[in-house]
């Protein structure tokens, strides 16, 4: 039995690409029992990075299935009989077609938790439309709001969409097991990354409502605009990072930095100021290093940090303090969030291949040896 919050929950996941097998991660990391149904054409055939990197796959295990073969549907079927919950990442009508659709997964199990996970949605005149994370955050409004004063947009890697739109649907899921439980009946959760990245947004779209945030990019406080709230070049070409919003943190920055008695440097938030003040601030850091800036603030409590790279990350004191990363069979993994004072989570699985579970799942979920012998024999199912 693993361990963690989700211990005890059965969830099928029909493999798909970025924010699916995100959201199949996170409820796998809090310990529900995930099986990834894999095409079988890829089973054996190598994925565009070796296995054991494709960090998001960890944690469950895989079964390769033809759902094109009326054998592989119904060997899906009776998976998803015995599952408490269902995540597909298919465009509207997709799972439908193969007849996996809800209408037959949740009438064949009523308490079915059907989580699908697309970019527009499963209704709307883009619907249909094929796009990524990128198009996604554009049509909402955040891919507009991120990028500096008078420069083009700049898509925050594709953590918004995807990412941000899998931890949706990780929730929509939770909170569909909980209504599950508490009713005894299951439902759809529409996982659209439209959805997700305008809630994202919800802070700022009140700002602006309020006048108080700027629809200019890098004009306001958390987008670069403000100089208490941006990154600085250091003398060795790398970068520190500032977040002193608070004036309790903004004065013994400045002071630090040797600009407290400068009169341009006050009032903080006069924004006709805000140009002046940041070239100043940037020309004192430049004239450091990085971690001689770091040394210089590490006993004072001014929101001053290093930038650091992924590889960086890993080896920072605090970082390695929180165990936010660890190695595990020579990779280095995130390790699950958040974190549970007594429904603790277990270390995760390495990442599996397609197909690598096959006869271990299907025994595990009551079929006979003799019938995984027939599927394997006719290509329903495929053993890695």
């Amino acid at each position: 039995m693993r361990t963690g919050p989700l211990s005890g929950c059965k969830i099928i996941e029909i493999a798909g690409l970025g924010a699916g097998p995100h959201a199949a991660m996170m409820l796998s990391d809090m310990g529900a029992e995930v099986i990834c149904v894999d095409r079988t054409e890829s089973a054996g055939l190598g994925i565009e990075v070796e296995a054991k990197y494709n960090l998001v796959r960890r944690g469950r295990r895989s079964v390769a299935i033809d759902l094109k073969k009326p054998e592989g549907r119904e060997t899906v079927l009776r998976l998803i009989a015995n599952a408490d919950a269902l995540i597909e990442g298919f465009r509207p009508g997709v799972m439908e077609r193969l007849g996996l659709g809800p209408d037959v997964c949740i009438g064949m199990n009523p308490r079915l938790v059907y989580g699908r996970m697309t970019g527009w949605g499963q209704d709307g005149p883009c619907a249909a439309k094929a796009g990524h994370d990128i198009n996604y955050i554009a049509l909402t409004g955040v891919l507009h709001a991120i990028g500096p004063q008078n420069g083009r947009p700049i898509p925050p890697l594709n953590l918004v969409g995807d990412f941000g739109g899998a931890a949706y649907l990780a929730f929509g899921i939770v909170c569909g097991l909980l209504a599950a439980k508490r009713d005894g009946v299951g439902q759809v959760v529409d996982g659209a990354m439209v959805d997700g990245a305008a809630s994202l947004l919800t802070m700022v779209v009140g700002f602006l409502q309020a006048g108080v945030w700027r629809e200019e990019r890098g004009a306001n406080t958390f987008d670069g605009g403000a100089p208490f709230y941006r990154t600085y070049e250091t003398a060795d070409h790398k970068y520190v990072a500032v977040g002193a919003i608070e004036r309790k943190f903004y004065d013994p920055l400045i002071a630090r930095l040797g600009l407290a008695q400068d009169p341009d440097m006050q009032p903080q938030n006069d924004r006709s100021k805000w140009q002046i003040q940041e070239e100043k601030i940037a020309a004192t850091i430049a004239k450091r290093t990085r971690d001689e800036w770091c040394e210089i603030f590490r006993d004072e409590d001014v929101c001053f940090t290093p930038v650091l790279s992924i590889t960086e990350a890993s080896e920072h004191p605090h970082i390695k303090a929180r165990k936010t990363y660890a190695t595990l069979k020579g990779v280095s993994h995130p390790m699950p969030a958040p974190r549970f004072s007594r429904t603790v989570p277990q270390t995760p699985d390495e990442p599996c291949k397609p197909g690598q579970y096959s006869r271990a799942v299907l025994a595990d979920w009551n079929f006979s040896l003799r019938e995984i012998d027939s599927l394997i024999k006719n290509g329903a199912v495929v053993q890695c």
